[in-house]
């Protein structure tokens, strides 16, 4: 970077006095919050995030330093909450992927279900589902609820991926049948209360943790 386009030692110093009045202000919503899922203490820890992200640029730009913060990203949260202070409704979205690793096991499942008499999977009467995992699918989650399914998805020849949890707020339950059509479609990340994810990629980063502090002890 060219010394024009540095910043200032004074941009630098009020970038500094912006993290100071955000770390105030943050510790002041922790100390008034009404409850874990306070929205003033979200508010106030984006505030603080968005300050240390400016500071650490700064700070680099002008000096060549860094700061020892970890500052999360935009496509690391969610943008701050705008909805009610006090919710009525609720709506809770969920995203769970699986890999079909072992489709005998779930088209045996499956035959289970759909013909739960031994005698009748024996001489081949009853319900047949055939070798379809497509079918073999509908079954399932037909007759279990999405929780079940993940507390046992191992008994159905599935593995488990990424998985997402989201809860937003509203003002009131929509009308009966109003987003059957399109479920998803007016989900408002603004408007998301909490959220709880659950990656391989996140097993990874710590593992990545525990190898670079083996390295530094054994060094």
């Amino acid at each position: 970077m060219s010394d024009a386009a540095q910043p200032t030692a004074a941009e630098v110093r009020a970038a500094a006095d912006a993290v100071k009045a955000a770390l105030d202000h943050h510790l002041a919503a922790v100390e008034r919050r009404s409850g874990d899922d306070d929205p003033g203490v979200y508010e106030a820890f984006n505030a603080l995030a968005a300050a240390a992200e400016v500071y650490d640029e700064l700070l680099y730009d002008r000096y060549d330093e860094v700061t020892p913060f970890e500052i999360p990203g935009a496509d690391d949260s969610l943008p701050p909450y705008s909805g009610p202070e006090e919710p009525k409704a609720l709506s809770v979205l969920i995203r769970r992927d699986y890999a079909v690793v072992d489709p005998s096991r779930l088209l045996a499942q499956a035959q289970r279900i759909a013909n739960p008499d031994p005698d009748g999977r024996a001489n081949g009467t009853g319900a047949v589902v055939g070798a379809s995992v497509h079918a073999a699918l509908g079954v399932l989650f037909g007759e279990y609820e999405p929780d079940e399914i993940a507390s046992r998805h191992h008994e159905f020849g599935l593995e488990e991926g990424d998985s997402t949890l989201w809860v937003g707020a509203a003002e009131e339950l929509p009308e009966p049948g109003e987003w059957l059509s399109a479920p998803f479609d007016d989900a408002d990340p603004q408007l998301v209360v909490c959220r709880f994810d659950v990656s391989a990629v996140f097993d990874e980063d710590e593992l990545d943790e525990e190898l670079d502090d083996l390295a530094a002890d054994t060094s």
